[in-house]
């Protein structure tokens, strides 16, 4: 599902990137061509101008004259003395003659030639196209000279061969810049959109792995449930009795469950309320203690507290949360901590923050588990699920933590042992 719309997302984001760079790019194309063609006309028109200012100094038109004049073949020239066309036209007989002839048409067709003729010498430029069809193929001019032995009129073309060359290439060009840009453009929408959709397809992930764990973890006290029961209704009242006992726990075992995978999904529809309150955290830390004291009596270990010798002033969070969170980790302490075994709570600050530590002399948890241990029913020793832990509390205790904009970490206690520290800020 994920690969299909990041598929479509990319062609969607390419596509559409591609066709603003494609209109762009046919919109500066076109400015570059009308001013390509308008420069080539504006150089013609030069050359004629200059041209035109030969032919009417020149007394005598030679064979020579007239080459020079077409450059070598860049220019067709044909000349009328007096309607009459000269011998020395080398490209109108017979093969240009219907061209010259069509261009004079033209002319006579599009311009106003009685509005020239009290001038001497005059000449009109123009695009002319030998085939019906849009483009031009040649640049024509026309030049009249009046001159006392008659009228002398020469009609010069110049094709378009080179410009029209030009033309294609730069349309090439842009076209394979075009088309390259928008392979890069998907390559990178495929990229961009992969990044965007992997915390999705990460949360999904999740999601299904939560699910399995949670009916994994619901399966085992549901089949003690109803094996009870249907071993209750052929027992008699004493072993009746002990069924209802154990049918009981396991509810019990199951609500807490179902509780606390209620509280991670609100945390995740971040409807999760925190009711914030000025609380003296010596005073939490005390309370707590007090309330593992018999637990931890009955396993052989000490719990001690060691709290500052100064006055800290009060800490802005939720009270129940926070009493939430060290007793989850007051209560993975005593369960892993070994007989004999020591657990130290402490506060003290650093820097603008709170600081609270659990500490404890118990197995510890190596390096390579230690970035799991806050992932949702993770547990890296599997007896912990015969201890009554689902692998929530530590994710709980994250989520209540990263609630009041603080930080829970993991460290090793010095001589052996595991080592929370909770770090809460101070406003």
């Amino acid at each position: 599902m994920f690969r299909k719309t990041r598929l479509n997302l990319a062609v969607f984001c390419a596509g559409i990137t591609a066709l603003i760079l494609s209109v762009m790019s046919c919109c500066f194309l076109y400015v570059s061509e009308k001013s390509l063609k308008d420069s080539s006309f504006h150089t013609f028109q030069n050359r004629m101008e200059h041209l035109s200012k030969g032919l009417v100094k020149q007394t005598l038109i030679t064979s020579e004259w007239l080459y020079d004049t077409a450059e070598g073949g860049n220019y067709l020239i044909h000349l009328k003395d007096n309607g009459v066309p000269l011998l020395l036209n080398r490209q109108g007989i017979p093969e240009t003659a219907p061209l010259f002839e069509a261009a004079g048409n033209y002319y006579k067709e599009h311009f106003s030639v009685e509005s020239l003729e009290a001038e001497d010498t005059f000449h009109q430029e123009f695009s002319f196209s030998s085939k019906e069809k849009g483009s031009a193929d040649y640049y024509a001019c026309v030049i009249t000279s009046n001159r006392p032995s008659g009228t002398l009129q020469a009609i010069i073309l110049m094709p378009l061969r080179e410009l029209s060359r030009q033309i294609r290439a730069q349309r090439i060009w842009f076209l394979l810049l075009v088309a390259l840009a928008a392979a890069a453009l998907f390559f990178f929408s495929w990229y961009f959109t992969g990044r965007l959709l992997l915390p999705l397809e990460e949360n999904r992930k999740r999601q299904a792995q939560f699910v399995a764990s949670a009916s994994h973890e619901l399966r085992t006290p549901l089949a003690v449930i109803l094996s009870c029961a249907s071993a209750a209704g052929r027992a008699d009242q004493r072993e009746r009795t002990h069924f209802l006992s154990s049918i009981r726990s396991e509810g019990l075992r199951m609500s807490r469950l179902v509780d606390d995978m209620l509280l991670l999904s609100s945390a995740d529809a971040h409807v999760w309320t925190i009711q914030k309150v000025p609380l003296e955290l010596d005073t939490l830390l005390l309370e707590t203690c007090e309330a593992f004291e018999s637990l931890a009596t009955e396993k052989n270990i000490r719990l001690t507290a060691e709290l500052p010798e100064t006055l800290f002033p009060p800490c802005l969070c939720d009270r129940e949360r926070i009493r939430q969170v060290l007793s989850i980790l007051l209560h993975n302490a005593v369960s892993y901590t070994p007989s004999q075994g020591v657990i130290r709570i402490s506060l003290s600050r650093t820097g603008k923050f709170f600081a609270i530590t659990v500490a404890d002399n118990g197995p510890g948890i190596p390096d390579e588990q230690k970035k799991h241990v806050f992932e949702r029913f993770y547990r890296a020793d599997a007896s912990r699920s015969r201890k009554g832990h689902f692998g929530l509390g530590l994710c709980i205790a994250s989520e209540i933590i990263s609630a009041h904009h603080g930080q829970i970490r993991l460290e090793d206690t010095p001589g052996g042992g595991s080592t929370f520290r909770v770090l809460l800020p101070e406003e």
